[in-house]
């Protein structure tokens, strides 16, 4: 995605307050590709934890997470840390569990290495979510020995 000029980057942010689903949905996929991300930070924060239509939670969520960096996996940890009904912490765990990334060994290896960095994050949220699915996952070793072992 190319970067946003100033007109987008606040067109994007009037939109994310769109009466329309599908505004604000397109909006935080905007936003989330933003390489001024730090400064619209509380609009995707809201977009991740709309109360209104979950579509919204997974355009923003996905597209933060499409980035591949750990700042944008640092947003949905934090929103899921903060998510209030079951729908947002829903579709905020689909985004992380489904997410693309754990399909290829070089993704899962990225993902693993941003949830370490993650777990040591001054937001205690951030930091307890991401020490939360690195103690689901067995260690990269253990899989190994186990597929040696069936063999």
């Amino acid at each position: 995605m190319a970067p946003l000029d100033d007109q987008e980057l606040n067109t994007a942010i009037q939109n994310a307050e769109s009466l329309a689903w599908s505004v604000r949905g397109a909006a935080g996929r905007q936003l989330a590709g933003s390489d001024k991300i730090e400064d619209v930070a509380d609009v995707i924060h809201r977009l991740l934890l709309d109360a209104q239509d979950t579509w919204v939670i997974q355009e923003t969520a996905e597209a933060l997470l499409e980035r591949k960096d750990t700042i944008g996996l640092r947003h949905v940890l934090l929103a899921y840390s903060q998510a209030g009904t079951y729908d947002t912490v829903d579709q905020l765990g689909d985004a992380l569990d489904c997410n693309p990334e754990w399909m290829t060994t070089q993704g899962a290896d990225r993902l693993i290495k941003q949830y370490r960095e993650l777990a040591t994050d001054p937001d205690a949220g951030v930091r307890n979510e991401a020490r939360q699915i690195l103690a689901k996952l067995r260690p990269r070793e253990e899989w190994a020995r186990d597929s040696e072992a069936d063999s």
